[in-house]
């Protein structure tokens, strides 16, 4: 088996509805210019609160994609 590397980089997404629709924000725009997504692990979920009320749930994810050098 050849030996692969995989370069991470941290997102976080943003949803008004929920934690999980948050991190699906994320992965969704890092496929947008990303080839080669792996795994995805949430590290952090908070929210922004405005008034009391909870405005947006976010999550911060650690995205791995195999690195091709220069990226």
């Amino acid at each position: 088996m050849a030996e692969s590397v995989y370069k991470v980089i941290e997102l976080v997404g943003t949803s008004s509805e929920s934690w999980e629709k948050a991190a699906e924000a994320a992965i969704a725009r890092a496929g947008e210019s990303l080839r080669d997504l792996r795994v995805a692990e949430v590290s952090e979920l908070d929210m922004q609160i405005n008034n009391g009320k909870v405005e947006a749930y976010r999550a911060k994810v650690k995205v791995s994609f195999k690195y091709e050098g220069g990226q």
